[in-house]
C-alpha cells in the first residue's frame, strides 16, 4: 500500500465541477487581475477569521513582508520569533532590513518559548512574530499581554494555521497583522501560489494594500517604493470554491490526528504531541509530527528492530540517527515522510555571517533531528492511517 505524506487528488475529483466552473469563469471573463473574484474572497476570508479586512496578496513570504514594511519595521529594528519554522519567517524580516532575535521553542508543542520573550526584549525591539506551528496556535493572550506592557506589535505567522483557535478566535485576528499563506499544501489551498494579510485596522489594511501594487494609492501615482504581489483572480476563484469547505476539513485532520495521537501514545522511544484540544485553543493539524528521540537506546532497539524489514544499516548515511531510520523504514514500506524542519533558520548558511551559534537554541537543535512529520489530509483512508500505525507500532513494540 502507498501512502503520500499529501495528496490532492481525491479532494481535486470531488470539487471537479466546481472548480472548473469557476476557472472557466475567469478566463472568459477577461479579468484576470483583481476584480469580484478577488474582493469576494477578500470578504469571505476576513469574515472566516474575524476581522474587518484581508487583503489578498501574492504569497504568505510576501504577507510577512508587507505587514513589516506597513508597520515601518526596518533598518535598525529587531523582531522576536523562533527558529523553529520555514525560513520564510525569518527571511521576511531581513528582506526590511530588521534583524530576527530567535527565542528557542518549547519542547513540548513546538511552539516560541513565551517565557523567554522579555529577556529578549531590547530598545532596538519593534515586535514579536509568533508562528501558529503545524497548525497549533500560540497562546495568544500571554502574547498580547507582553506586547501591551513593552509597546511591541505583533504580526501572526498563521502560514500552517487556518482553521486554528485560541479562545475562539481565529489565529490572524489577535495581533496587529495576521499572515496567511495558501500553498497549495496548505489546510486552505491555491492552486498555486496566494497569500493573505488579515487586520482590524482600516488603515493598516489600506497601506498593505497599496505595498502590494507597488506604493500606489491610485493609478500612476506612488507614494512609496512598493512591490508586485497581487493574489491573481485565478487563484482567488479557486479559493472561494474551497473556503466553505475548510470548517469540514479542518474536522476531519483533528479526527485522523486524534486516531493517530490514541494508537501511538504508548510507543516507548517515539513522542506524539500533546493533548491538542481544550477550552483554550483548536488545533488545526497543518501537519501531524512525531518525535523520534535519538538517545542511544532507541537508536540501538531501532537497529535491531528494522532488521525484519531489510533495512540496510550499513548504506544508511545517517546510521546514528533514530529519526532518519524510521524515515527510510516507512519509506521501504510504502510510507513517505516529511521532515519539518532539518536545519533550523539560525544555522543555515544564509547566516553564516550573523552570531548565531550551534548550540545556542538547544531544544530547537535537537527537535530537528527527531521530528518527522506523518501523512495527514483529509481525505486519508482509515486502511492508509492504519497502514502508517501498524508500520509503526511493529517497529517501536
Amino acid at each position: 500500500m502507498q501512502v503520500p505524506p499529501f495528496s490532492l487528488s481525491r479532494q481535486l475529483s470531488e470539487l471537479a465541477p466546481d472548480l472548473n466552473a469557476a476557472v472557466l469563469r475567469v478566463l472568459q471573463s477577461g479579468h484576470y487581475i483583481g476584480g469580484t473574484e478577488v474582493k469576494t474572497f477578500e470578504k469571505s476570508f476576513a469574515a472566516y477569521v474575524g476581522v474587518n479586512h484581508a487583503v489578498g496578496c501574492n504569497s504568505g513570504t510576501d504577507a510577512l513582508v508587507l505587514a513589516l514594511r506597513a508597520l515601518d519595521i526596518g533598518e535598525g529594528d529587531e523582531v522576536i520569533t523562533c527558529s523553529f519554522s520555514f525560513f520564510a519567517t525569518a527571511e521576511a524580516i531581513s528582506a526590511v532590513g530588521a534583524t530576527p532575535v530567535f527565542v528557542d521553542v518549547d519542547p513540548n508543542n513546538y511552539l516560541i518559548n513565551l517565557s523567554q520573550l522579555e529577556e529578549k526584549i531590547t530598545s532596538a525591539t519593534k515586535a514579536i512574530l509568533p508562528v501558529h506551528l503545524f497548525g497549533c496556535p500560540v497562546d495568544m493572550e500571554q502574547v498580547m499581554d507582553v506586547a501591551k506592557k513593552n509597546g511591541l506589535k505583533v504580526i501572526e505567522d498563521c502560514a500552517q494555521a487556518c482553521g486554528a483557535q485560541w479562545r475562539g478566535k481565529s489565529v490572524g485576528s489577535w495581533g496587529d497583522v495576521g499572515c496567511f499563506s495558501f500553498f497549495p499544501t496548505k489546510n486552505l489551498g491555491a492552486a498555486g501560489d496566494g497569500g493573505a494579510i488579515t487586520t482590524q485596522d482600516a488603515e493598516l489594511a489600506r497601506r498593505m494594500r497599496e505595498l502590494a501594487v507597488h506604493g500606489m494609492p491610485r493609478r500612476y501615482l506612488h507614494a512609496e517604493l512598493g512591490y508586485n504581489s497581487r493574489l491573481d483572480a485565478l487563484q482567488a476563484a479557486v479559493l472561494n470554491v474551497k473556503l466553505p469547505k475548510l470548517v469540514g476539513w479542518v474536522k476531519q485532520r483533528q479526527m485522523i490526528a486524534n486516531r493517530y495521537t490514541e494508537l501511538l501514545k504508548n510507543l516507548p522511544g517515539l513522542g506524539v504531541p500533546e493533548k491538542a484540544h481544550s477550552l483554550k485553543m483548536t488545533h488545526a493539524w497543518n501537519q501531524f509530527v512525531v518525535r523520534v528521540k535519538s538517545c542511544e537506546s532507541t537508536v540501538s532497539s531501532l537497529e535491531n528492530q528494522l532488521k525484519p524489514f531489510d533495512f540496510d544499516l550499513e548504506k544508511d548515511p545517517a546510521k546514528t540517527n533514530a529519526r532518519d531510520r524510521l524515515k527510510n523504514s516507512l519509506h521501504d514500506q510504502g510510507v513517505d515522510t516529511i521532515i519539518y524542519y532539518p536545519i533550523p533558520i539560525h544555522l543555515q548558511p544564509a547566516y553564516a555571517e550573523v552570531e548565531y551559534k550551534a548550540g545556542s537554541l538547544p531544544i530547537t537543535e535537537k527537535l530537528c533531528e527527531e521530528v518527522l512529520s506523518l501523512p495527514i489530509f483529509p481525505e486519508i483512508t482509515l486502511e492508509q492511517q492504519m497502514h502508517v500505525v501498524n508500520i509503526i507500532s511493529e517497529i517501536f513494540t
